[in-house]
């Protein structure tokens, strides 16, 4: 393990904070928990802790002893003084000569002695920093260390491993008894420069942040030598096929086999992100790997991000997907079982309510390919998908020295369902299209764009596809919620199923397809020319068809239904003069939606039409709106709000009207008229 520390990098930063009114030790402190956090191999998403022993003054100014700990929430890799909240210490201290302590109990203490009532929760491990006397104290899950606790002799091998120099403390849940328990080992012996604590990580601390820091890398480095020197080839690999299938062709059979049954066809879905490399394709490849999976996680931390483990694939054979789908399927129902066993063993013991969680997987390893994170949104699904990576790692180093001994599964339920978890994921209520993947054409253009924007802030994550690449890249910047832009001609099939192919590379999956790309030609319809009705056929008529017949391709291997949106606009039917080249194929376009809603609704998929009318937008550009104003004698404002409302209609308004369809789960085969009332384009 590399020593990041350098010491001009860490008197900027003193420096710069200085400024700000925060303090030297503040600073260092902040300094080392981000070298901490920015190193995977230590420290995973809001993992870890670290703290502080100093001095600081209250909104009244008066001065206390105070520990600034990690607050919950809070990445080490990217912290702020902000997120080492300032707890009184004397009350911290004060707590040891309890014989017990409840979890909310021990929250709600820490939270009325913060200095900052408005700080943020400190973390769950604060009294074993404040019991243990040292002015810095830092704490990680080191994939090395765990290769060492996550074995059956764990304590004899660390006294092998680091001698005196590190207290071994037996697993117990963290909380108060942890931190008692923690700090009469450390008691019994002050000389030590560190805690292990097994089936969990390591604790190292000094008085100033370099010596804990130094430490912590010094002793991870002496478990990762011992790995190297000690270790064998940790697997036996098993035999695969001749050919196999691609991420890609699997992903949207497993997203769909994963997702959340919620009752009458409708589901809560998930995204995947996949990882593969040398050594992912070691462990999955493993013989034993379904075993080892069924044993349970690294450090029960994990637990809250992937539950008790990965669930476990065969390698896809190429040419045999549908085979490898019902495959999935059957995997899948078997995890959910066992999971569903797990829960109501262990909830039997004591009297306590719980909620099941859901019984799907986050972790899908597969052989011959890698492994799938899979999450509600695509944070969660990249989280898991880290944690996968780590979880491959410490196993394989606990392999290679011996055999993988993680906590037992009736110890990781008491943290995978303790009451302060359950209480944040009932407060975390999920956007209605949390999960879901939408792809929009004609995606930067006025209403494309304003359609990205209203589904990703809904929680769907948005695939713009676009004539124009660049642009396409931009929208979906602009919309958030980390959706992607892709360049494609929609006239050109292979082009349509590139970008569908990219959806699913990138989420595993679509949900929501709003075909929206089109052009307008004028003229007379007598006197156009045949190339210019076929192109415009070419681009308001078969681009549609295909981009609605990939996304039925991709529903039906996900088995979840879908989504089919179609841009069809008033000339559908009601016709303008002049405009027959693009109402013609828009009107063939409307009963297109039709069709798809009457072949396929029985497989749950919805196909629905927004009719609107008098969009700025590229087809409706200023100089066109300048110029059917003076046609019609009118100023271009009552031209753009010529209707029964006298309101303009914006690209807004038709995002809504597509966000409406897509979250009617009773409605197929319909058509939303958006045009501030007309009449004449009134369907009858």
């Amino acid at each position: 393990m590399q020593n990041l520390w350098n010491d001009s990098q860490a008197e900027k930063l003193v420096g710069d904070y200085a400024a700000k009114g925060v303090s030297r030790d503040l600073a260092l402190r902040v300094y080392t928990t981000r070298l901490l956090g920015g190193e995977p191999r230590l420290v995973l998403h809001g993992g870890g802790n670290t703290s502080l022993k100093t001095r600081a003054k209250d909104i009244l100014g008066i001065e206390w002893e105070v520990l600034c700990v990690k607050g919950s929430g809070w990445d080490m890799g990217v912290i702020e003084p902000a997120g080492l909240p300032a707890v009184k210490l004397d009350a911290l201290l004060a707590a040891r000569s309890l014989k017990a302590l409840s979890d909310e109990d021990m929250v709600a203490m820490q939270r009325a002695n913060l200095l900052d009532p408005s700080a943020p929760n400190p973390s769950i491990e604060t009294l074993l920093h404040a019991f243990l006397p040292h002015k810095f104290v830092d704490h990680t899950h080191s994939t090395a260390i765990l290769a060492l606790v996550d074995q059956q002799d764990s304590e004899p091998l660390c006294r092998e491993v680091f001698g005196g120099r590190l207290g071994f403390v037996p697993y117990i849940k963290p909380g108060f008894d942890l931190a008692k328990a923690a700090a009469d080992i450390y008691d019994a012996d002050p000389s030590v420069q560190g805690l292990i604590l097994d089936k969990h990580g390591i604790f190292t601390f000094a008085e100033t942040a370099k010596e804990a820091y130094d430490l912590m890398i010094e002793f991870v480095t002496m478990a990762e030598e011992h790995v190297a020197q000690h270790g064998r080839r940790p697997f036996t690999p098993v035999s695969l096929p001749a050919a196999l299938a691609t991420p890609a062709d699997i992903a949207p059979y497993l997203r769909g086999a994963i997702a959340v049954p919620q009752g009458e066809g409708s589901f809560a879905r998930m995204v995947s992100d996949f990882r593969t490399s040398p050594k992912i394709l070691d462990y999955v490849n493993a013989e034993n790997a379904e075993e080892l999976a069924r044993r349970g996680v690294s450090t029960p931390d994990l637990s809250i991000r992937i539950k008790t483990g990965p669930m476990v694939l065969p390698a896809p054979e190429a040419g045999k997907l549908a085979e490898y789908g019902e495959t999935i399927r059957r995997k899948v129902a078997e995890f959910a079982d066992r999971y569903r066993e797990y829960f109501e063993t262990n909830n039997a013991r004591d009297d306590v309510a719980r909620t099941m969680l859901d019984p799907m997987p986050r972790l899908t390893l597969v052989r011959g390919l890698g492994l799938f994170g899979h999450g509600r949104s695509m944070k969660e699904a990249k989280i898991a998908a880290d944690v996968g990576e780590m979880l491959v790692e410490a196993v394989t180093g606990a392999e290679a020295i011996g055999s993988f001994h993680p906590l037992a599964l009736s110890d990781l339920f008491e943290l995978e369902y303790w009451s302060l978890e359950q209480a944040k994921l009932a407060a975390n209520k999920p956007k209605p299209l949390s999960g879901q993947v939408m792809l929009v054409t004609g995606g930067a253009g006025a209403i494309g764009a304003a359609t990205a924007r209203a589904f990703a802030a809904e929680g769907a994550h948005v695939v713009v596809v676009d004539l124009d690449a660049e642009k396409a890249r931009a929208t979906a910047q602009a919309a958030g919620n980390a959706s992607v832009g892709v360049g494609a001609d929609v006239t050109d099939p292979a082009a349509v199923r590139a970008a569908f192919d990219h959806a699913v590379e990138v989420y595993g999956g679509v949900d929501i397809v709003v075909s929206n790309a089109g052009a307008a030609w004028q003229g007379r319809i007598g006197e156009l020319d045949d190339a210019t009705l076929r192109k415009s056929f070419e681009l308001n008529f078969f681009a549609h068809q295909n981009v609605a017949k990939n996304a039925v391709r991709i529903f039906q291997m996900q088995k979840t239904g879908g989504v089919l949106l179609f841009n069809t606009s008033k000339q559908a039917v009601n016709p303008g003069a002049n405009f027959g080249a693009y109402g013609l194929p828009k009107a063939a376009t409307l009963f297109l939606s039709r069709q798809y809603a009457l072949d396929y609704g029985a497989e749950g998929i919805r196909s629905n039409a927004v009719n609107a009318d008098r969009i700025r937008s590229g087809l409706l550009t200023d100089e066109m709106i300048a110029s059917r104003a003076r046609a019609r004698g009118v100023s271009e404002k009552d031209y753009m709000g010529g209707n029964l409302l006298g309101l303009e209609v914006r690209a807004e308004d038709v995002a809504q009207a597509f966000l409406h369809l897509a979250l009617a789960e009773r409605t197929t085969a319909s058509v939303t008229t958006v045009d501030g009332g007309n009449i004449a384009a009134a369907l009858r």
